[in-house]
């Protein structure tokens, strides 16, 4: 639950043009604790064929992470770059330019009160408006570069990058005079 005093997500609209549908995170609390989609969210897992146990134990995957590290991190270059590209496809309706920061109070939040851990379901709850937009059609090219940033990781972790990952480079043999 949210801090007292503040303000969590309530709604999730999914947004494409002027298409908006409202999914209670109410409905996505029950989905985690029962296994059971009602509402629109059945409706929505029935039509993509998605089986709600396994969406409920999605809701209720926990992430680890050291709560100052991250905040750090968050902070960063990096963290913004990756917050920026997030919050093309998240943001809170009423104020789409406002999404970084609301990305970034709501990992810091759902860590805080998670105490070091953080679930979809605690990220949601802790998101500071009441109704967070996601675009559909930012997320259908987020999802269609899957497969291309799978590739890239894979490449980057099975490449030669020894000087990276701590490994001592090989030398290069010596040319004969």
């Amino acid at each position: 639950m949210a801090a007292p005093g503040l303000q969590a997500a309530e709604q999730i609209v999914l947004v494409s043009g002027a298409f908006r549908r409202s999914i209670p995170v109410a409905d996505l609390a029950h989905l985690a604790q029962t296994g059971e989609a009602r509402g629109l969210l059945g409706n929505l897992l029935s039509l993509s064929r998605q089986n709600p146990a396994e969406v409920s134990k999605l809701l209720n995957q926990k992430v680890t992470l050291p709560l100052v590290l991250t905040s750090r991190l968050l902070n960063t270059r990096i963290g913004s770059a990756l917050l920026e590209r997030l919050a093309r496809i998240i943001a809170p309706l009423s104020s789409p330019q406002t999404g970084v920061p609301a990305l970034r109070s709501a990992v810091i939040l759902g860590l805080n009160q998670g105490n070091g851990t953080l679930t979809p379901l605690g990220f949601l709850e802790a998101y500071p408006v009441n109704q967070m937009a996601i675009s559909i059609p930012a997320l259908i090219s987020l999802a269609s570069k899957a497969s291309s940033i799978s590739d890239l990781v894979r490449f980057f972790s099975e490449s030669p990058l020894d000087g990276l990952r701590g490994e001592p480079e090989a030398k290069p043999a010596a040319k004969a005079p």
